[in-house]
């Protein structure tokens, strides 16, 4: 497991990776140590859900996108205020 971890980081990038085992139990140990993204396991490294946040770790990707991610990396958060009448500030 320590040498495919070391394959696995052994890069710049990381958007997507995946783990195939028998054992379901070994193979979610081995994605919790790779640096990605996301990671699947025993299936392929592309799945895209919209309530989900999905983008780039490392060199890769240009931000995340999906979900809350998405309103929050491409959003500024800003406030406005607009006085219909004259006031004055309290004392």
């Amino acid at each position: 497991m320590d040498e495919a971890d070391r394959i696995a980081n052994d890069t710049d990038y990381g958007l997507s990776a995946a783990v195939y085992g028998r054992d379901v139990t070994r193979a979610l140990t081995v994605a919790k140590r790779i640096v990605s993204g996301m990671c699947q396991i025993n299936g392929p490294t592309v799945q895209d859900e919209p309530q989900m946040p999905f983008g780039d770790v490392k060199g890769s990707g240009y931000g995340r996108f999906g979900g809350k991610a998405w309103v929050t990396e491409f959003t500024e958060l800003r406030w406005f205020t607009i006085s219909s009448r004259p006031g004055h500030y309290p004392i």
